[in-house]
């Protein structure tokens, strides 16, 4: 063994990151607690409860074949279909490994030891991990009642705010804020930052702000968009950002060679045109969301009203109570890394899954 940690010759900001929490996986929750995996019920990540989209099954399928040949480096099919669906130009669209991957490529290109990232207090955590592993200052907006305040985060810009990102709706609240509020922020806006919406839960929207027009007016913005959640691909990790040229055209040149499978590309293009199993998952999502939110109102218990597929709710001690479902085989999501010891988030599931988590709920709580 070296004399001397390795960890002291490494970049004491990344050592000193908490990495990111995911859900706990139904195997790994299996193994530790000699569960039967079929009888595990998870609802913390926000998956598609009724799966993948079939198009992009059968899409997939045909794509088993040609996995021994690189994928398209450019993702020239998947990217002319999201343009043409969006109404814009193949150069406005940039391909990720997930959502996430296009975050990053933007810390990539326009964060550093100087520059400022603004994000809302209750906003994704990864805003917050990426600007510390760039060296950036990461500043944050308060958020009252769970919404993201739109004038106080233009306030807070500085000569050195580079990004400013926008969760709408956001995650882990649910909230989402309006076209008036957007437009305004975006008159606010100058060149010097970039405004990144976060666009991750879009589809579940019945009436969605319109943000692709700053893109198409030429502005300094980038929406973020996946196809992990109503279309059911979050295994294949595939997402996509929509940027003004001037924007794409820098993220292009941080991507990696081949950073969009091949598998995942087919899926993703055939999915956008599965209209049907969509609206299935918007429907059971909805059905969800009003069953949670009269569950909860007839036990006593404070939410936050969502739009998205997942709620926000308040039951004393977050952590115990994660753990003490987990233990029946229920998985849910504390928020104490998110500043909300008091919650948990909840994905909404299928009508069963919905029933048995708050079986498991009323159990715990008594």
């Amino acid at each position: 063994m070296p004399d001397t940690p390795l960890k002291d010759f490494s970049n004491s900001f990344v050592c000193d990151l908490v990495a990111y929490q995911t859900g706990k996986p139904i195997e790994e929750t299996a193994r530790e607690l000699g569960l039967d995996p079929e009888t595990i019920v998870k609802l913390a990540s926000n998956e598609n409860p009724l799966g993948p989209a079939p198009m992009a099954k059968q899409a997939m399928q045909r794509e088993i074949d040609g996995v021994h040949i690189y994928p398209d480096g450019g993702g020239f099919k998947l990217r002319s279909a999201l343009a043409e669906r969006h109404g814009l130009e193949l150069d406005n669209v940039i391909l990720g490994n997930g959502s996430n991957e296009i975050i990053e490529l933007l810390c990539h290109c326009f964060l550093n030891p100087q520059a400022e990232l603004i994000a809302a207090e209750h906003a994704f955590v990864v805003y917050k991990l990426m600007a510390t592993l760039f060296g950036a200052k990461y500043v944050e907006v308060a958020d009252p009642d769970f919404i993201h305040d739109l004038d106080g985060m233009a306030d807070a810009i500085t000569e050195n705010t580079r990004l400013v990102f926008i969760a709408n709706p956001n995650n882990p609240t649910g909230t989402i804020v309006g076209q008036e509020a957007l437009d305004r922020f975006m008159d606010r806006l100058p060149d010097h930052v970039v405004a990144v919406f976060d666009e991750a839960y879009y589809e579940f929207l019945e009436d969605a702000p319109d943000t692709l027009k700053y893109i198409k007016e030429g502005r300094n913005a980038c929406v973020l968009r996946t196809f992990s959640k109503a279309y059911g691909l979050a295994g294949l990790r595939i997402g996509y950002g929509l940027a003004s040229p001037q924007v794409a055209e820098i993220l292009q040149k941080a991507r990696q060679p081949f950073n969009a499978n091949s598998m995942a590309q087919a899926a993703a293009v055939a999915a956008i045109n599965d209209a049907e199993h969509v609206a299935k998952t918007i429907k059971t999502n909805n059905e969800g969301l009003r069953f949670y939110e009269e569950a909860f109102s007839q036990r006593g218990l404070e939410y936050v009203p969502s739009v998205a597929n997942f709620i926000l709710v308040k039951v004393g001690d977050g952590d115990d109570l994660f753990a003490k479902m987990l233990a029946k085989g229920v998985i849910v999501r504390a928020m104490s890394g998110y500043k909300l010891p008091q919650w948990v988030r909840i994905s909404v599931g299928t009508q069963q899954e919905n029933a048995r988590c708050i079986e498991v709920l009323d159990e715990v709580l008594g």
